[in-house]
């Protein structure tokens, strides 16, 4: 008698890692505040990448997958540059330099860069649907952004600024350089060697990172570790997992749900009562995301594929 395994939908998986990858770097920005109280950008960048690259070397081992293909270096090796190593120290220093709330909305630029690139760059196409809930997320972006801004002490650093505009140009450019990348080795090869590589770019701060750790608290640095391993290693391979089987620009869009997932991060866990405008920033980021991710059902046509 014969026993049948009933697949999950890919759809399902990809959505799945979809929502992880958000939720996990909604989370890293909790994190990064708290660690980054402790740690300076570089070591705080050092110590994540380091923790995050034993979790994937890991993983590799035990998967049992080996180097990546040839095809796949190049692109390995400039995500790791611009997007593992140089967003990661940009933001952490941006962070220390202007409110939560301008650094989220600078950093937000990022999925709009990436459809462009990818537009440009790997032929992807710019659908009025993805356009318009982009449209809509950047603005809940913007609310967020200024509503949060209102809040607090309203300093803005114009390096800080800078950075945080420097992080959404090395995020948009590590996606795009990733994508090509996938179609020659696997979501796991492609992380786990662009954080590799990252990793070795920041070696330069292993001074500080070794005169900070022992003076650091205990909570900064376990959240240091906690974005190696949570938000880094396994976001980063959920993500590449979707990038692999989803257009670029239209994953990246996705990500405008992270401004609302903090807003939500900050009321329970640090019982920072959002205003009802940040609410309302939320909303719209959510509901921008909803509009470049629906898929209207094809009918009339048996057998037809879904877009």
């Amino acid at each position: 008698m014969k026993t049948h395994q009933r697949a999950l939908p890919p759809g399902l998986l990809t959505g799945g890692a979809v929502c992880f990858t958000v939720f996990a770097w909604a989370s890293a920005f909790v994190s990064i505040r708290s660690a980054g109280a402790a740690y300076s950008p570089g070591a705080l960048a050092l110590g994540r990448l380091l923790a995050a690259s034993v979790t994937l070397v890991t993983l590799l081992l035990l998967r049992r997958e080996g180097l990546p293909p040839r095809g796949a270096l190049r692109g390995i090796l400039l995500s790791g540059l611009v997007w593992f190593a140089g967003y990661t120290v940009a933001l952490n220093w941006g962070e220390r330099l202007v409110d939560a709330g301008t650094a989220s909305l600078l950093v937000n630029t990022g999925p709009i860069l990436m459809a462009l690139l990818a537009a440009r760059l790997l032929g992807e196409a710019l659908p009025p649907r993805l356009l318009t809930g982009m449209a809509v997320s950047f603005a809940g972006a913007v609310v967020v952004g200024l509503s949060m801004s209102s809040g607090g002490d309203g300093s803005t650093s114009l390096l800080g600024v800078a950075l945080c505009v420097l992080a959404a140009v090395a995020y948009a450019t590590g996606v795009v350089a990733q994508k090509p990348a996938l179609s020659s080795g696997t979501p796991l090869q492609i992380t786990a060697y662009s954080c590799l590589t990252g990793a070795v770019v920041c070696l330069p701060f292993t001074g500080q990172l070794l005169t900070e750790i022992p003076r650091a608290p205990l909570p900064a640095t376990l959240n240091m570790v906690y974005l190696g391993v949570v938000p880094t290693a396994l976001a980063f391979t959920t993500w590449t997992y979707a990038l692999a089987r989803m257009p670029a620009g239209k994953l990246g869009a996705t990500t405008y749900a992270v401004p609302a997932i903090v807003v939500a991060l900050s009321w329970i866990l640090l019982g920072e009562v959002p205003a009802w405008l940040t609410l309302l920033g939320g909303l719209l980021c959510l509901t921008g995301v909803a509009v470049s991710r629906y898929r209207p059902r094809e009918t009339g046509r048996p057998g037809a594929q879904p877009a």
